[in-house]
């Protein structure tokens, strides 16, 4: 019997690692078969020795040893025959050799023996007392087994036998499905038929299966294939060599299972989706249910306590996550997010306390000591069909969060230790994802609260826009940002819009976006321009980014240091509108047409880098113009495609008469994703103009006699607006401007009143000086005007103009009843404690 070149076994295999001879007799000593490791040890090709006697290829040193007769004597044993032999090489050289003659059934080709040589000097064993054949077929893990062209057993070693579990007489002459049912049969046989057929070897095959030697458990085995022929190249069958690797492949699998538990696990920032994600990596693969309860505390955003649990709060705990090899979790008692009465008895409780864990096996045996302690729970989860079950408490950074239960009710065979060592890591890892998630949920909640907390609640009344807004927050993977938006009133009916954005994400953020905005509502009431007013936001963040280069060790490096701003004033009078911006996105202009276009302003530095001048623009917007401000999140999705952005905004804003809550809601829903990745800010402004009517305007001329005829002309135009019971207020406000003009101020001098939301005065000249408010002394004739207008006002103030200034006071609509009746100026100067500012004659 030979093995062609084709099918002999490579340098991998266990015979030729070992330079082991295999050959291949009939009873009388006749040699059949001659493989390629017999001709490397004895130098004989397979032409040579087929068909010569024994004995001439094992030619002993000393001539009188095994004649003849010893080799028929050792081929004729019916248990084989092993033992040491020195033989002659083909060259001559001496060779020490150890041998082993076993018997081997073949129906087809009749009775045979196989005999196995290896060199004493090339072995490991050499020296050893035992031969070693008897240790490579009696010791060795590796199993070897002979089947014939019908895959039918005619050889196999003792560890074969052991591994399997099925005796040599009863393999021999059946097949592997006969003897192995729980094996996968069909691919090993499969494979079998292919080496016959193609005379290629397989080596490293591994297939799983619950051999008769173990039935309750999956093993893996690991085995090499290759075809024997004899020497005229007809197939007599395969010979494999097995090797149980379930030790090993256990490893691996429990290697990859945590590789895959360590992609899905943790994925986000949501502690409930963290949990879900921790039974689902634990199913199939690791248990047929599993359940993740976590404390009330821990879900409601409180700080867990650290140290051992009180029992009584386990049964507190909320079912956070659960996963079922059946469809619909049916062994579920509750559902998730339900409150969940921790079902484990007492011993498993206190277990869980102290942060150990609990391995309960084959809770069907009434003996065991959970069982015996807790049968009423032991027969619950007989009913559920469980036979096995584990319980790993959750605990990260020394608090316990929660306790994970893995369970099986399929014949998987109960849970191992290693089991529970592989479900420790799984609660370890999840455990520290949920505390993380759970550390960041707290700070994004601050941080959201704190960010709500400084946004606008509700727009202000005013005349001058109608205006909606919508402010989206980040996903949560990004963090609060510091996007903000206002709509401020300023004098003269005006309105200012702002849009800004603070660099960075999370409580300081949010924090400087605070501060900026109280500056933004303080510089407005101030006689600024929009480019002065960015330029004193870029002084004040300086400051800040100086404060926290200066903080101590705590808060150094936290203080963020950089924010863009677009601030608009919006004139409803002049219908005209002034801008200027510092780093921040141009807006888009919508007309009344429907035309869109990105307004080209210039572009100012973000906001702390200092050094460089803002400068503003002025345009004349429509009545009916829709203008549209907006933080950079509206634009830059995970694609970070601005001009889609762009091209997004104009498609949602195409029809610029609709209504603003529904434009900002056909904005939103545009934004790709579920969440944007940055905050968004959207402010929309649709232009109104004031009608002529609510404006009156006179010139007044730089002389005394005119602050009479400038309260008759007040108090007319009072009347034609309905609104007589003003007239005192009024007249008061525009004798004491008129008359501080005339006195103080050059140039041309002008009136002008005008009905919005409030009555607003204004006195106008070419002066640069501003009235401040003083204390005059009782025996001083003036110096009390400002303080009679900031008794009746609703507020006052000055701006400057390019032209000069405009001294301005507002009064209500529907004004507040004074403490004590004033009818007259002097009635209202005695309340007051002063002498009047000025007489009521009609010609002063």
């Amino acid at each position: 019997m030979s093995v062609p070149q084709s099918s002999r076994v490579s340098g991998d295999g266990v015979f030729d690692l070992t330079r082991t001879a295999v050959v291949v007799t009939d009873r009388a000593g006749v040699t059949q078969g001659w493989t390629e490791g017999a001709e490397r040890l004895l130098g004989y090709r397979v032409s040579e020795a087929v068909g010569r006697p024994l004995a001439d290829l094992f030619t002993g040193v000393d001539p009188s040893s095994a004649p003849d007769s010893e080799w028929r004597t050792r081929l004729a044993s019916a248990d084989g025959w092993s033992g040491l032999e020195a033989v002659r090489h083909k060259d001559g050289h001496r060779l020490d050799l150890e041998l082993r003659i076993l018997p081997v059934q073949d129906t087809e080709h009749g009775s045979a023996r196989l005999l196995l040589a290896a060199e004493m000097t090339q072995t490991p064993w050499s020296g050893a007392s035992r031969s070693f054949l008897e240790g490579i077929l009696g010791m060795s893990p590796i199993g070897v087994g002979m089947v014939n062209a019908d895959l039918r057993f005619v050889w196999l070693n003792d560890a074969l036998e052991r591994m399997g579990g099925t005796s040599r007489e009863a393999r021999l002459g059946r097949r592997l499905g006969d003897v192995q049912p729980g094996l996968a049969v069909k691919a090993i046989e499969a494979e079998m038929r292919r080496v016959l057929r193609t005379g290629l070897p397989s080596v490293g095959y591994e297939y799983l299966g619950r051999p008769q030697s173990d039935p309750q458990r999956e093993h893996a085995y690991s085995t090499s294939f290759f075809r024997l022929e004899d020497s005229a190249g007809q197939v007599l069958g395969v010979c494999y060599m097995v090797l149980d690797v379930t030790e090993s492949y256990r490893s691996r699998q429990r290697m990859a299972l945590l590789n895959r538990a360590g992609e899905r696990i943790g994925s986000s920032l949501d502690v409930w989706r963290t949990a879900q994600e921790l039974a689902d990596a634990a199913v199939p693969d690791l248990a047929d249910f599993v359940t993740v309860d976590l404390l009330d505390a821990l879900l409601s955003g409180e700080q867990p306590a650290a140290g051992p649990v009180e029992a009584s709060a386990l049964f507190a705990m909320r079912r956070a996550g659960q996963q079922s090899v059946r469809e619909g979790c049916p062994e579920a008692v509750v559902a998730v997010g339900e409150r969940a009465s921790y079902p484990p008895s007492a011993p498993v409780v206190l277990s869980l306390t102290e942060g150990n864990s609990t391995l309960l096996q084959t809770l069907d045996l009434d003996d065991g000591d959970w069982a015996a302690e807790d049968p009423v729970h032991a027969a619950q989860l007989r009913a559920l069909g469980f036979h096995s079950l584990m319980v790993v408490p959750l605990r990260a950074r020394g608090v316990f969060l929660g306790a994970a239960a893995f369970a099986r009710w399929q014949h998987t065979g109960p849970f191992q230790p290693d089991d529970l060592v592989l479900a420790e890591e799984f609660g370890t890892r999840a455990a520290m994802a949920i505390d993380n998630a759970r550390r960041y949920t707290r700070e994004h909640t601050t941080a959201l609260t704190l960010q709500h907390s400084l946004l606008p609640r509700d727009l202000p009344d005013q005349c001058a826009v109608e205006a909606a807004y919508r402010y989206l927050p980040a996903d949560s993977l990004s963090g609060v940002g510091g996007d903000w938006f206002d709509v401020i009133p300023l004098s003269g009916a005006r309105v200012a819009l702002v849009v800004g954005d603070v660099v960075g994400h999370g409580v300081h953020a949010a924090a400087t976006m605070g501060r900026l905005r109280a500056a933004v509502q303080a510089l407005a009431d101030l006689p600024l321009s929009p480019e002065e007013v960015l330029a004193h936001l870029d002084d004040m963040v300086n400051r800040v980014a100086d404060d926290a280069q200066t903080g101590t060790a705590d808060t150094a490096g936290n203080g963020v240091v950089g924010a863009t701003c677009l601030y608009a004033v919006y004139d409803p009078v002049a219908c005209s509108c002034t801008l200027a911006r510092a780093g921040h996105p141009a807006p888009l202009l919508v007309s009344p047409t429907g035309a869109a276009e990105l307004l080209e302003l210039p572009t100012g530095p973000p906001l702390g880098l200092g050094g460089m001048p803002f400068e503003s623009a002025e345009l004349h917007l429509p009545e009916g113009s829709l203008l549209a401000l907006y933080t950079n999140g509206l634009l830059m999705g995970k694609a970070l495609d601005l001009d889609g952005g762009i091209a997004r905004l104009r498609s949602a804003l195409a029809d610029p008469q609709a209504p603003l809550e529904s434009l900002c809601d056909t904005v939103v829903d545009g934004l790709p994703g579920a969440r944007p990745v940055d905050d968004v800010a959207l402010l929309l402004a649709r232009t109104r103009a004031l009608p002529h009517t609510q404006l009156a305007t006179w010139e007044i001329p730089a002389d005394p006699s005119a602050v009479g005829e400038a309260r008759r002309a007040a108090a007319a135009r009072l009347a034609e607006w309905d609104l007589e019971e003003l007239g005192f207020s009024t007249e008061l406000i525009v004798s004491e401007l008129v008359t501080n003009a005339i006195r103080h101020a050059t140039g041309p001098i002008s009136l002008r009143m005008i009905r919005a939301r409030a009555l607003i005065c204004e006195v106008s000249d070419t002066g640069s000086t501003a009235p401040h408010l003083r204390h005059a002394r009782t025996t001083d004739e003036g110096g009390r005007g400002l303080f009679l207008i900031a008794r009746v006002a609703q507020r006052w103030g000055t701006r400057h103009t390019s032209q000069g200034k405009i001294i301005w006071a507002e009064l209500p609509l529907r004004p507040a009843p004074l403490d004590a009746p004033a009818n007259d100026f002097t009635t209202l100067a005695a309340d007051l404690g002063t002498p009047p500012a000025f007489t009521t004659a009609d010609d002063q």
